[in-house]
């Protein structure tokens, strides 16, 4: 995709998102350079929401600005490693993802951005305690549905609810190809903790490759403002490495 379609489309979807959940957004930003992770190849940052708060007794649209940040070279970067990468549903995916976190800046839940805070529920989940199941998207985006909290990273990968996964679920790790076996029974969210069949010697982060139930951005939305029960499985896996192609 040329850069001219794809600053063209990414106008279209900023558009079709309720005016209401745009407010306090300054401006939706193209810009052509990749932004890619310090360390970890093949890793891609596709958008950044950049706020700023501006003092007042009343936290709002009007003392929380934000400017969503789009970065072209990265898409295009991601695109020529997978073939079957998405551009429409990507853009939107990163535009309404950067998007929640300006709605979360307006809300003054500033423990949503914060990596300590992944970091602490990740611990409860290990420990058996209460954890907010969606704590991995608070850590940084460092690719699409690819978040890390210090050495934790974890793999969102969504999935229809009418069309569970019932063979191998398929990712990429480190310039590789991979699948793991899911559980019989999915959650809202399910947790495939990968405990072994990395490549060899690699001794780097944890493993989470997370599934969960697709819903729409205003679901999601409305899930957020309304907290309801979300249904939670945890299971350690094993990866399978997949020939390249």
């Amino acid at each position: 995709m040329k850069f001219a379609e794809f600053e063209e489309k990414a106008a279209v979807v900023w558009e079709e998102i309720p005016e209401a959940y745009r407010s306090g957004v300054d401006a939706l930003v193209v810009r052509r350079e990749p932004h890619a992770h310090p360390t970890l190849p093949d890793i891609y940052t596709l958008g950044e929401c950049l706020t700023e708060s501006y003092p007042s007794d009343w936290g709002g649209p009007d003392t929380t600005r934000s400017v969503l940040v789009l970065y072209y070279g990265s898409f295009r970067a991601l695109s020529r490693l997978d073939d079957a990468f998405d551009w429409d549903y990507e853009l939107w995916e990163t535009i309404t993802h950067e998007l929640r976190h300006h709605l979360e800046s307006l809300a003054a839940e500033d423990a949503l951005e914060d990596v300590d805070y992944a970091m602490d529920e990740n611990f409860k989940r290990f420990e058996g305690e209460p954890f907010d199941p969606f704590f991995f998207r608070s850590g940084e985006r460092v690719a699409p549905g690819v978040f890390q909290a210090e050495e934790d990273v974890f793999i969102e990968i969504e999935y229809d609810p009418g069309d569970p996964p019932r063979a191998g679920v398929e990712f990429r790790w480190r310039g590789q190809r991979y699948t793991v076996a899911p559980p019989d029974e999915l959650g809202d969210v399910t947790f495939l903790q990968v405990t072994e069949g990395l490549a060899p010697g690699d001794g780097g982060p944890s493993l989470c490759v997370v599934l969960t139930a697709r819903r729409g951005f205003l679901a999601s939305l409305r899930r957020w403002l309304r907290p309801v029960e979300t249904t939670v499985i945890d299971v350690d896996v094993a990866a399978a490495r997949l020939p390249r192609g």
